[in-house]
């Protein structure tokens, strides 16, 4: 059985978001493990990138992920030669045919981008902390200083809000930041909340002018598709995969 990814048909790109499917990985990373920061032999994440890679058709050694540190910081790749592995940053955008962007996630919000008119396209890394910086709205701006005019935005499987519990502290970060924030939290016992980040991340795109929709799986639901860092701690698993969300253009 090959990979398993989530498209949308709003993009014409080639592109998926990948679930846990049809890798190499074995036991708590069972399969598509491709995530260098887990304890698992880097050769195996190796052969599972390479499926990925081989799916949306570039070359391994182009399917291009920085370090991410839930920042907003962003990549602008033009060539291949561009991309220093390495790299400190939450998204990428090209328009070099051949290359291919990834972000790594295990309940954030993976974002693929695309302006099918100029051959851009963008992924970024949207936890709460990134999409908070302005993670999003940087990936735009990259991506319009390369001639887009009508960008198209997918968010990615991430935790759901009914299994986002935050504390007050969290909350009042985004209330004291904007008012009409509070939306995105429903009342959760002992005075927590339910925080609605893939809600949040459409919103945020939407403010800035672009299409976006989310695909509606959530992380922590579904274990048995996806890769949870919160449901690893939950259930008292030792570690937790990553799932791995790419783009190329056309």
């Amino acid at each position: 059985m090959g990979v398993e990814p989530i498209t949308s048909p709003r993009l014409s790109a080639p592109h998926g978001f990948f679930t846990r499917h049809g890798g190499v990985s074995t036991g708590a990373y069972a399969t598509l493990n491709c995530g260098y920061g887990s304890p698992e032999a880097p050769a195996l994440i190796a052969q599972n990138r390479a499926l990925i890679a081989a799916h949306i058709g570039v070359a391994p050694e182009r399917l291009c992920t920085v370090t991410q540190t839930h920042s907003a910081d962003v990549v602008t790749i033009t060539a291949p030669e561009d991309f220093t592995a390495g790299t400190k940053a939450d998204a990428m955008v090209t328009n070099a045919k051949g290359v291919a962007l990834g972000v790594l996630t295990a309940d954030c919000a993976p974002v693929l981008f695309q302006d099918a008119k100029a051959g851009v396209v963008g992924a970024a890394h949207a936890g709460w902390r990134g999409a908070f910086a302005g993670v999003l709205e940087a990936t735009i701006e990259a991506m319009q200083a390369l001639g887009v005019r009508e960008i198209t935005a997918i968010v990615g499987p991430c935790i759901s809000q009914r299994n986002y519990e935050v504390g007050p502290e969290f909350f009042e970060t985004f209330a004291d930041e904007n008012p009409d924030y509070t939306r995105f939290f429903a009342p959760a016992p002992q005075e927590k909340y339910f925080f609605n980040l893939p809600g949040f991340a459409l919103y945020r795109l939407r403010q800035a002018g672009v299409e976006a929709e989310w695909t509606g799986h959530c992380t922590y639901g579904a274990p048995e598709d996806f890769y949870s860092y919160r449901y690893s701690q939950h259930n008292g698993l030792p570690s937790y995969g990553r799932l791995l969300s790419a783009i190329t253009p056309t």
